[in-house]
């Protein structure tokens, strides 16, 4: 499958920024499951391309600039080919030893309720891993706007309801409590249904399996990820693999505005809705960090 993709973030600083330092992780890597054919990043129109691998392997680039700004818009945008290959995730060049992906981080720490969580599942890793998944889902209902980015997995857990961000960050808080490897993904899902369109970056887990190597799970839609996912990077919990992390030396309100446009290249339908939406002027930014 053929995806194209475009995102757009936008920040604006209410009382100007006299420094802007942006890390970006936007730009997804080839691996079995995905191979890029075309991207590009800019930020207020300027390309980036510097990109290199992170520790971790995944791409990234670092984005400075000095001197009064009012704000600054990041935009990604290209096509990805997918394959669906059961959840496997290979082909990566890992740089990094996978026992990594078994430390603790202040958003996944385990508590006796998450431990609670996976004492009982049986059967081999894969299976307790599946099993694992559903019961994410069930413990935590999908409600957007419950939680937020500092959201922990534990008081995701007490509040039983969450974001995609929490699905991820408490199946791999229970993943390592059994004694495997988990890390947090970041990247695109084309929703299936255009009634629950999605607008904004997804995240998942992968937990690696013996035998088969690291398998993606979405607990938010119960499935092993499939060709309807980019993914762009890894890392020990959703602030490590975010997209976009800044910082600015500014006043006032911080504004924050994201969306994302993901469509199957093939469906000209589609395809040429998402060409309107990339000539359509940014929307209006809201909320205030």
């Amino acid at each position: 499958m053929r995806l194209l993709v475009r995102h757009q973030t936008s920040y604006a600083y209410g009382a100007g920024a006299s420094r802007v330092a942006m890390l970006l992780r936007l730009k997804p890597r080839d691996h079995d499951g995905q191979r890029v054919l075309d991207w590009t990043v800019t930020v207020n129109d300027e390309p980036v391309e510097t990109f290199t691998p992170n520790g971790y392997g995944d791409l990234e680039a670092l984005w400075i600039r000095h001197g009064q700004a009012a704000g600054a818009v990041i935009v990604a945008t290209g096509m990805v080919e997918t394959v669906d290959r059961n959840g496997i995730v290979s082909g990566l060049s890992e740089r990094i030893d996978p026992r990594v992906f078994l430390r603790e981080t202040p958003l996944t720490a385990v508590t006796d309720a998450i431990r609670v969580l996976a004492d009982d599942l049986t059967g081999d890793t894969l299976a307790r891993l599946h099993a694992l998944s559903d019961r994410v889902n069930e413990a935590i209902t999908y409600r957007p706007g419950a939680t937020g980015p500092d959201t922990t997995a534990a008081q995701a857990l007490a509040l039983g309801a969450g974001v995609c961000q929490d699905h991820a960050q408490l199946f791999i808080a229970a993943a390592r409590a059994m004694g495997v490897s988990a890390r947090y993904v970041a990247g695109y899902l084309r929703a299936q249904d255009q009634g629950m369109e999605l607008h904004e970056t997804h995240g998942w887990a992968e937990a690696l399996v013996p035998g088969l190597g690291w398998i993606g799970f979405d607990p938010s839609n119960r499935v092993c990820v499939t060709e309807d996912y980019v993914r762009l990077a890894a890392g020990l919990d959703a602030h490590d693999a975010a997209p976009v992390r800044g910082s600015a030396m500014a006043a006032g309100t911080i504004a924050i505005d994201a969306d994302v446009r993901i469509a199957q290249a093939h469906e000209d339908a589609q395809e040429q809705q998402l060409q309107r939406q990339q000539q359509q002027q940014p929307r209006d930014m809201k909320g205030a960090a």
